[in-house]
């Protein structure tokens, strides 16, 4: 029995039967997001469902090294933490990877009852984080509508 995706579907259908029932003029808006464009039903796609569709790249180096400046502010890192260093080591990630990196070099300095975050906790959370995503997705973007 398929019931995760009766539920999927279900869901699906819905949605289209109340994105169907809106006039042009009423001030509806409907965003959505998707990180797997490829398993998308066409029916979503169709013309008058949406009316936009915005590829959201991967970030570029600087834009990497800025999402490391705004999640490892308020942690306690090593003096010697070379942000420039983890912004190249993760050229293919997302600021969502970005974000569960940090985590969890965290989670590793916690588990070892220490205070401060090494530079070996965020290469550790690099390889798991990244491997998770690599084995989960082969797509190179975000897409949203």
């Amino acid at each position: 029995l398929g019931g995760g995706h009766d539920e999927r579907e279900q869901t699906l259908n819905q949605l289209l039967v109340e994105m169907d029932g809106f006039e042009g003029n009423e001030g509806v808006i409907v965003i959505a997001a998707t990180n797997r464009p490829d398993i998308l039903d066409d029916a979503l796609l169709r013309p008058g469902r949406f009316d936009r569709i915005i590829e959201v790249p991967i970030p570029s180096y600087e834009a990497r090294l800025e999402i490391f400046r705004i999640h490892t502010g308020k942690m306690s890192v090593e003096d010697n933490l070379n942000l420039e260093s983890l912004a190249t080591k993760t050229e293919l990630a997302t600021g969502a990877d970005i974000k569960s990196i940090c985590t969890e070099a965290g989670m590793f300095a916690i588990r070892d009852n220490r205070d401060v975050v090494s530079m070996a906790d965020f290469e550790r959370a690099i390889s798991k984080v990244l491997e998770n995503e690599t084995a989960k997705c082969t797509e190179s973007g975000v897409m949203f509508a």
